[in-house]
């Protein structure tokens, strides 16, 4: 029997893989979609990527989404009594599993399921552990293809920033980068999928630079994965510079 299941959606290549590997599981039954987004912009947390393109991903896979609406930096009570009340509706009508495109960190992990225990729903990891050098050969061999949105300056510099997360891309990234980019190195769009009904048109607009502040401890991290926003509080009191590009949608052509 299938368990129902949502996918903690970011819009980026890890989730996208991770869903592709959701939905061909006979034990799972992928119901909805669940992504974070910043109420203020109207963009997806941390990428940075309009809700209207976000919302013709969720068209083209033919899955509802749900938006969590939340402030631009959320302390950690707030992220988890705003994502509590999200997925209640979710919960009502069934769901038992939240799928997530995470690798490798274990902190973050540890954190979801603790977080899903306590409302009684478990976590699923599709991609738990996998080597990076497998993990994107596949996303390249099933025809994902996908724009890099937003980099951390830290370790990229503003020419990644816009470009398509292809062979090349990888090959150009600097030693030390992981090229999954598991610790907010980038973040990535994905216009098109396997289980896409088309691929999405956009056109690349601006690259802007943009400076997160975390000046207490409860606070998220900016470089933190987009689906769990609080994850971990922040070490100390830092400054980070992130590059975006702006992603514009397209309209239909008619015919």
């Amino acid at each position: 029997m299938s368990l129902p299941a949502y996918m903690n959606w970011s819009g980026g290549k890890d989730s996208a893989l991770a869903l592709y590997h959701a939905l061909r599981n006979p034990a799972l039954h992928v119901t909805d979609l669940l992504t974070s987004v910043n109420a203020h912009y109207d963009r997806v947390s941390m990428h940075g990527v309009r809700v209207a393109l976000l919302e013709q991903q969720a068209h083209r896979i033919g899955l509802p989404l749900t938006k969590l609406e939340l402030p631009e930096m959320p302390d950690m009570a707030e992220y988890e009594a705003q994502m509590r009340a999200t997925l209640a509706p979710l919960q009502a009508k069934g769901v038992q599993r939240a799928i997530f495109g995470d690798i490798y960190l274990e902190d973050l992990r540890r954190y979801r399921e603790q977080q899903l225990a306590g409302i009684g729903l478990a976590a699923e990891f599709p991609l738990w552990q996998r080597p990076n050098a497998e993990l994107l050969r596949e996303y390249l061999e099933l025809g994902f293809r996908a724009v890099v949105v937003c980099v951390n300056e830290k370790y990229l510099d503003q020419s990644f920033c816009g470009r398509e997360l292809n062979a090349d891309f990888l090959r150009d990234l600097p030693p030390g980068v992981d090229s999954c980019g598991e610790n907010g190195e980038y973040h990535s769009f994905v216009f098109d999928a396997p289980y896409f009904s088309s691929p999405i048109p956009f056109e690349r607009g601006e690259i802007v630079r943009r400076t997160y502040a975390s000046p207490a401890s409860t606070t998220c991290t900016p470089a933190e994965d987009p689906d769990s926003p609080a994850a971990a509080p922040a070490p100390s009191p830092f400054t980070t510079g992130f590059w975006y590009c702006d992603l514009l949608p397209v309209a239909p052509t008619a015919r």
